[in-house]
């Protein structure tokens, strides 16, 4: 079965008040339970803020790193799942039952992308 990798986008500058939904940790305890169950979800975490990531790039045959913040960046990669599902249709129903499960207030992006085998 193909894996799938959901990139959950957030505005990093703007971030969403969890604590103003209290029923929300309990929604997506639920939803992750019943996907891990079902065999789907082979990993998921959320990821550290930008101001402790560094980038690394590889250009003219010279590397170079940042530090951040990366505040030229409006949203950003905040956490991600690996899924393993029949196809993307089956990732991308998954996704959006995560995705509603937000408050309505907040924003949030996901990018699925099925991740190529060798």
């Amino acid at each position: 079965m193909p894996r799938y990798l959901s990139m959950i986008r957030v505005d990093e500058q703007n971030p969403p008040d969890v604590s103003a939904s209290p029923e929300f940790p309990e929604r997506m305890g639920a939803l992750f339970e019943e996907i891990t169950k079902a065999g789907v979800m082979l990993d998921t975490a959320g990821l550290t803020p930008t101001s402790e990531g560094t980038r690394i790039t590889w250009t003219g045959g010279t590397l170079s790193y940042k530090d951040g913040p990366f505040t030229e960046s409006k949203e950003v990669v905040g956490g991600y799942a690996i899924l393993q599902a029949k196809d993307k249709a089956e990732a991308m129903e998954w996704t959006k039952r995560f995705l509603q499960i937000h408050p309505e207030h907040w924003t949030v992006t996901a990018e699925i992308r099925e991740i190529a085998e060798s």
